[in-house]
């Protein structure tokens, strides 16, 4: 009787096997699946989010670049409509990129853009008054650029707040 009731045991634990294993596999290709989803989801919003850091990281870079440039043109009295576009243009793409950046970026690279910003605004009022010709009394090129150098140390910051976010920490 003990070999009759391992038998029947056996048996049982067979058909059992035989009914759950479709079971277990489907759940475990289901978890599978989830997990692939879920990675490619996570894949696609850091790509998203890399593509933001780096539009709002050129742009920035952009304007600054041309603010320092215009400023130089102005000094050298060689500033022209030429100038004026490309000035402009960088600054509409930077404001966009600073527009887009606000509904997507942590609060903490938020507020290093705003200190950029603040830089390059201030920066860009002296540089169309300085064109003008209606500076103020305590603006010139010279004090511009000094005040843009003040940009630099914020880019950086703000490109390293960006890549610590994308966990590229060097």
């Amino acid at each position: 009787m003990n070999a009759t009731v391992t038998a029947m045991i056996i048996a049982v634990v067979g058909v059992l096997g035989t009914l759950f294993a479709p079971m277990v596999s489907h759940r475990l290709t289901t978890r599978e699946r989830a997990q692939e989803a879920q990675a490619a989801q996570d894949q696609q919003k850091f790509e998203e989010l890399r593509a933001h850091y780096t539009a709002m990281n050129r742009a920035a870079r952009q304007f600054h670049t041309l603010l320092k440039d215009a400023l130089h043109r102005i000094r050298d009295g060689v500033f022209g409509e030429h100038e004026r576009s490309q000035l402009e243009a960088a600054r509409l793409d930077y404001r966009d990129r600073y527009a887009e950046a606000q509904m997507i970026v942590p609060q903490r690279i938020m507020q290093a853009s705003r200190d950029v910003n603040s830089v390059l605004a201030h920066g860009d009022a002296t540089t169309k008054r300085l064109d003008r010709g209606v500076a103020r009394p305590d603006e010139n090129v010279e004090a511009a650029l000094h005040a843009l150098k003040a940009a630099e140390p914020l880019l950086a910051h703000m490109r390293a707040l960006m890549r610590a976010d994308l966990g590229l920490n060097d």
